[in-house]
């Protein structure tokens, strides 16, 4: 299929209730699950589907498709601008401690990103001569993460010679990011010359209007992150922020650009922000709301999905919670609080979160409590990481 056509129909199928030959906007936070079974093999990544808007939405499902099979890769990721994409696109593998090789002549947006805001999470950069690949081979150690280009420089118009740095960063086994955003698709694709991850902004050419601000992070599933386990051990060893989840083993080549949306797009700020809240308007007994099984619906009807009801008027079903998972794994000190599904007037609360007292509820009130568990897992910056 050529690109032209590609660019006007990719990822989208006319939607079968209207036949609409445009794409609809999607304009929901939330999406009805089949049953908890279904919500349960949603948020474990066995059956594909939406889960979240903040996570997924058809509508930018169908951009992420469509520039994917414009770059020639296996999946996208949508993002609020083009240094949102950079940022997940280096936070999705890099941590504390690593760091990344980049060429000098850069966005200037991205160069005050690797120059001064990623340093603030430990994360630096090295800096290399954009036209010699030989010298991006010379900053590589056993820490770092990744090698990146912009494939025509913005504003220096510099040319970067893909397969040459591809090259150099797989002899080393790091994979390469490349900024497309100059030429877009439509001019080089990035990956037919060796990138392994493709990232724009969608701001300029391919947005080209000025009128909405975009990013977008284009996996070409070609990286082997199987073959670096030490390097990529988030790719490779279980997650314990999702709830124990082997991306490689679970996703294979999908690897990176799954863990580019459940993890950092989950961000973990979820799980504190709502700390308690009262019976939200509505929700009435639970027995009432939801019949006696809260799990499945013996009429066909759809299990609640993810804050069902409002985004934050949702009633936790069993199953629908990856937090409750990961939080069980973990010692009882490793979490303040456990799920409560309120009945008959009997709190199941295990320890009274920081700072709210613990009195009991009324009979038949309904309270939602956040899984707050444990942040030990995460790195603190060293003092001093520049090499």
């Amino acid at each position: 299929m050529k690109l032209e056509t590609l660019a006007v129909h990719a990822g989208y199928t006319p939607e079968p209730t209207t036949k609409s030959v445009a794409v609809p906007i999607y304009q929901t936070t939330s999406y009805a699950f089949d049953s908890a079974q279904h919500g349960a093999d949603l948020f474990d990544l066995k059956v594909a589907g939406n889960i979240y808007t903040r996570i997924m939405n058809p509508t930018t499902d169908v951009l992420e498709k469509r520039v994917a099979a414009m770059e020639g890769g296996i999946g996208g990721l949508a993002l609020a601008s083009g240094q949102s994409a950079i940022t997940y696109a280096i936070q999705t593998i890099a941590e504390a401690g690593d760091n990344i090789v980049s060429a000098t002549r850069l966005y200037g947006g991205t160069y005050n990103l690797f120059a001064h805001t990623l340093p603030q999470f430990g994360i630096t950069t090295r800096f290399a001569n954009g036209d010699d690949p030989a010298s991006f081979a010379a900053l590589i150690d056993e820490r770092t993460k990744a090698v990146f280009v912009e494939s025509v420089g913005n504003p220096s118009a510099s040319v970067a010679d893909i397969a040459a740095i591809a090259k150099v960063a797989h002899a080393h086994g790091v994979p390469l990011i490349v900024d497309n955003t100059v030429p877009s698709p439509y001019l080089l694709r990035p990956i037919e010359h060796g990138a392994d991850i493709v990232v724009h902004s969608l701001t300029k050419y391919i947005g080209g209007h000025g009128n909405s601000i975009g990013g977008l992070i284009v996996d070409s599933g070609k990286f082997p992150w199987g073959e670096h386990k030490a390097r990529f051990r988030r790719l490779n060893e279980p997650d314990p922020s999702y709830h124990g989840v082997n991306y490689v083993e679970a996703l294979g080549a999908a690897a990176y650009i799954a863990r580019a949306r459940r993890a950092a797009a989950q961000h973990r700020g979820r799980a504190v922000a709502v700390q308690r809240l009262p019976d939200p308007a509505g929700a009435g007994d639970a027995a009432a709301a939801h019949g006696p099984d809260l799990g499945q619906r013996a009429g066909g009807g759809a299990a609640p999905g993810e804050a069902s009801g409002g985004e934050l008027g949702g009633l936790s079903g069993p199953g629908l919670e990856p937090a409750a998972r990961a939080c069980a794994a973990l010692p009882a000190q490793g979490c303040l609080g456990r799920a409560l599904l309120r009945g008959k007037g009997r709190s199941r609360r295990r320890r009274a979160l920081p700072g709210r007292a613990a009195a009991g509820a009324a009979t038949g009130q309904h309270r939602r409590y956040a899984f707050a568990c444990d942040a030990s897992w995460e790195h603190d910056a060293p003092a001093a990481v520049a090499r």
